[in-house]
């Protein structure tokens, strides 16, 4: 982990680091961004409500807090069928409102038990997932609007293969509520990769003419490169940033920001 993301270095604003994505046990999310912190590097600490009930929710934030780690996103979770430890038992006490709910009250200094917290108010900056594709436009309108409501700061969508659905989403909803959005590209890998994630993701809607662009390139792996590029210009022109989803191929985020032509962080 530590060796991918030092090679984003100086490319990126900062890192997300999965909870538990796709019910599949991976290491800690919030020991993870301390050892990002530790090198150098900006986390953003995913939190999901699958897992914990809020007393461990609670003791997460608290703990983030006190570790220096601040960006968090806020998110229900994967559900344990999308997992390999299907027996596993959800808690799902919380939702991701409810879960920005109680990072507003934190950083009101409010004990949700004992009135104030003891030590001051949390500073933490908290925002949602959103997917600017769902096929319920005025589902996703409300759940929008009460995640602004609950204190979300800012939009991190699902992969974004739409940019009309994308400028609707700015123009309509996030731009109105004043939430700054990252949109989410994906790095597709291949023409069976991308069957793969429209198989086995909620939501992923690749559409035929990418897979048939993968499925006839020489190189497959380069034109997954130059399509997550061509996304990453294309949506700049519509919101504030770009959420790169490159799994198990970090490595090839910076290529992807050299071809659409976004420069290096000022040192």
């Amino acid at each position: 982990m530590l060796q991918m993301a030092s090679l984003l270095k100086g490319r990126v604003h900062a890192v997300n680091v999965t909870d538990g994505s796709r019910a599949v046990m991976r290491m800690s999310s919030l020991a993870s961004c301390r050892l990002l912190l530790d090198a150098g590097i900006e986390p953003v600490l995913q939190q999901a409500c699958r897992d914990r009930n809020r007393i461990g929710l609670q003791a997460d934030l608290l703990g983030a807090h006190a570790l220096g780690i601040r960006n968090l996103l806020c998110l229900t979770g994967d559900p344990v069928r999308a997992g390999d430890q299907t027996d596993a038992r959800p808690v799902h006490e919380l939702d991701s409102i409810k879960l920005l709910r109680q990072v507003a009250g934190l950083n009101l200094g409010e004990d949700p038990v004992n009135g104030e917290l003891v030590d001051g108010a949390t500073a933490l900056y908290p925002g949602c997932a959103a997917d600017p594709q769902c096929p319920s436009w005025n589902g996703l309108q409300r759940r929008v609007q009460r995640k602004r409501d609950a204190g979300a700061r800012f939009v991190q969508t699902q992969m974004v293969m739409d940019p009309e659905a994308l400028d609707r989403f700015q123009a309509q909803l996030a731009e109105p509520l004043k939430l700054p959005v990252l949109a989410g590209v994906f790095l597709l890998k291949s023409a069976r990769n991308a069957q793969f994630i429209n198989r086995m993701v909620p939501g992923a809607c690749i559409p035929d003419r990418l897979i048939e662009r993968l499925d006839q390139a020489a190189d497959p792996a380069m034109e997954g490169i130059s399509i997550a590029a061509e996304q990453v210009r294309r949506y700049l022109g519509i919101v504030q940033g770009v959420h790169l989803m490159a799994i198990k191929a970090e490595d090839r985020v910076p290529k992807i920001l050299e071809l659409a032509g976004v420069s290096p962080l000022p040192v």
